[in-house]
């Protein structure tokens, strides 16, 4: 599989990248499974050391420590304290089942990294904001080397153009962890609180955008709103400068999308451009890990969205 995308299915026309097989309808959590090539069992075995003694060469084993490895092909998924509680992938699609109840469907789901992290995408129920129909998304993310705990987030995305709006608000989370050296079954309690998370996160994003969309701003305005979003310094390299002005030029772009022309010189035009920018723009230099870090941004947020919406915020 091209990049860190090992494995993943997804329903939609390439929303999440582009990566993976399509299907047509969400599946179930047992269809899921299958589909997003995570029906595997992680395995914790111990770790030996190679000693080179005078009396030949023996194997000493790591007190402390384990190496979780997938079932299918011995893959080491990463070196963990024996502290560490394995949360199968199966476990994971029951958990998410639990978490949200009733007749759960799964938007997209897979793997990364050779198997080391794994998530899955729920559909929650449509909404609007202002005026936009807005599909809300439970994020389940998981790791297996030790790198990161548990994470459910949710993700707000715009159904018209695929954008994501899950930027950092004040005063409103959007996300819950726990870390890995604990049960996560005893945890469902409040992990469900997670979604009181996601329900205030919702309300306060929708009163932010109904704000910022009867919030006009000057020609001018923008465009010294660009230059703060995309900022040159003195002592920058051609190439830099000639980066940024590009930059510049597909924010500028974005701003002129279709779909933004009837919040046209508002601060919700200039944030929801932001948005367009951080999901869909490709990189300048495309690296094994650009697919990762652009599917990254859909559970954490983009810094570029987040400093935009800072920007408009203190205007």
């Amino acid at each position: 599989m091209t990049a860190n995308v090992e494995t993943m299915f997804y329903t939609r026309e390439k929303p999440w990248h582009g990566l993976g097989t399509m299907v047509q309808e969400a599946p179930t959590s047992a269809d899921a499974l299958h589909l997003a090539g995570l029906d595997w069992i992680v395995e914790p075995k111990p770790v030996y050391v190679e000693n080179n003694g005078v009396f030949g060469t023996t194997m000493e084993q790591i007190p402390g420590f384990v190496a979780n490895t997938r079932n299918t092909d011995g893959h080491v998924l990463g070196i963990v304290t024996d502290a560490y509680k394995i949360i199968q992938n199966v476990d994971a699609f029951a958990f998410t089942d639990n978490l949200i109840g009733g007749d759960v469907r799964y938007e997209t789901a897979g793997s990364l990294a050779q198997g080391k992290r794994v998530w899955l995408l729920a559909k929650l129920p449509e909404t609007e904001i202002v005026g936009d129909k807005t599909e809300q998304y439970l994020v389940f993310t998981n790791t297996f080397d030790g790198s990161g705990s548990v994470k459910v987030a949710c993700t707000p995305v715009r159904v018209v153009c695929q954008n994501t709006l899950n930027y950092a608000l004040h005063g409103a989370k959007r996300s819950w962890s726990i870390r890995h050296t604990v049960n996560i079954n005893s945890r469902l309690h409040e992990a469900q609180q997670s979604l009181q998370l996601a329900s205030q996160y919702m309300t306060q994003l929708q009163a932010s955008a109904n704000n910022l969309a009867t919030q006009h701003l000057s020609d001018w305005a923008l465009d010294r709103l660009i230059v703060k979003l995309f900022p040159i310094a003195d002592d920058a390299t051609q190439t830099v400068k000639n980066h940024t002005m590009e930059r510049r030029s597909i924010f500028q772009k974005a701003l002129d999308a279709d779909d933004l022309q009837n919040f046209r010189n508002t601060k919700w035009q200039f944030v929801n451009a932001a948005s367009d920018m951080a999901g869909h723009a490709q990189p300048v230099r495309m690296t094994s890990t650009s697919r990762e870090n652009r599917l990254g941004s859909i559970f954490a947020g983009h810094p570029l969205l987040d400093k935009a919406y800072e920007l408009v915020s203190v205007m």
